[in-house]
């Protein structure tokens, strides 16, 4: 069956993964833009500070009665199937089906995007990486549609 087919996204669904996905970084504001822009390193400190930025977007954003089913997109985001990501150390089928998809396409966006400390990757250097890390860094059913639609041609 195809993998696409088995996640019953619906309207709704979509309505509000597309708005996690606009608003998932919001929680950078709070952080200092010398430490978003650092080209060298960052201390673990200043890891400490980036990883509070999805806490700080649901922060920002739960007082919006209208966003509050997204919120778990943007909370989420960078949790990690293995259960080593943050804010919480969620693994495998606790981490919500939104934040997963986010998970993806914002790995996949920071891969091919060039950054201060180094250049953006190529798309099927990226794609391939993603593909490695499914199981461990992403959901495997997300990883799996996610490198479908790219060998379809659709991202």
């Amino acid at each position: 069956m195809n993998q696409r087919r088995e996640f019953k996204l619906d309207d709704k669904f979509l309505e509000h993964l597309h708005i996690a996905s606009l608003l998932h970084d919001i929680g950078k504001i709070g952080i200092a833009e010398s430490i978003l822009n650092k080209g060298d390193p960052l201390s673990e400190a200043e890891m400490d500070r980036i990883r509070e930025h999805p806490l700080i977007g649901v922060a920002i954003l739960k007082p919006i009665s209208e966003l509050k089913d997204s919120l778990d997109g943007i909370k989420y985001h960078h949790e990690r199937h293995d259960g080593l990501g943050y804010p919480e150390g969620l693994s495998g089928d606790q981490i919500p089906l939104m934040a997963s998809i986010i998970s993806v396409a914002d790995s996949f966006d920071a891969m091919t995007t060039d950054r201060p400390y180094r250049p953006g990757f190529y798309k099927d250097h990226a794609v391939a990486e993603i593909k490695r890390l499914s199981g461990r860094q992403f959901n495997p059913g997300v990883a799996g549609a996610f490198v479908e639609l790219s060998e379809e041609g659709v991202i």
